[in-house]
């Protein structure tokens, strides 16, 4: 699966981050990007969670 984050959708709640922080992560910009090279299971699981409640849908899972 494949994980992105829209960085021109993302506002930088961070969100994602408290969810999944093994996953998501603030970049110097202060917007959200996806810092795993492998997605276990069940950090898919917490990753899902987070793109369902994102507040302007700026993560992409496919």
């Amino acid at each position: 699966m494949n994980i992105q984050v829209d960085e021109s959708l993302c506002i930088g709640c961070a969100m994602c981050v408290s969810m999944c922080e093994s996953v998501f992560a603030m970049n110097e910009d202060g917007i959200s990007e996806v810092i795993a090279n492998q997605v276990t299971d069940e950090m898919m699981e917490e990753a899902e969670e987070a793109r369902d409640c994102c507040p302007v849908d700026a993560i992409v899972i496919e």
